[in-house]
């Protein structure tokens, strides 16, 4: 799972720096922004079945790796 996610946020991010840092903050680092925060909560839910509403979880809960697998858990 864990790869999956990384490979998902790679090309979300275009950038396989979040698959080296896994701290990396994404926002901060210009890697992410609201748009493509949707489209990663409409990945996770594809490939996972994991659901996280939008309206339930702002940008900050996902700045990192290491947070985005902590909420898809």
């Amino acid at each position: 799972m864990e790869e999956k996610l990384l490979d998902i946020l790679a090309e979300i991010c275009g950038d396989d720096i979040v698959k080296e840092d896994r701290d990396i903050n994404i926002v901060e680092e210009d890697l992410m922004d609201s748009l493509d925060f949707t489209e990663l909560l409409v990945e996770i839910e594809a490939n996972f079945g994991v659901s996280i509403p939008p309206i339930e979880i702002t940008i900050e809960y996902m700045y990192t790796h290491n947070k985005i697998i902590a909420l898809s858990s």
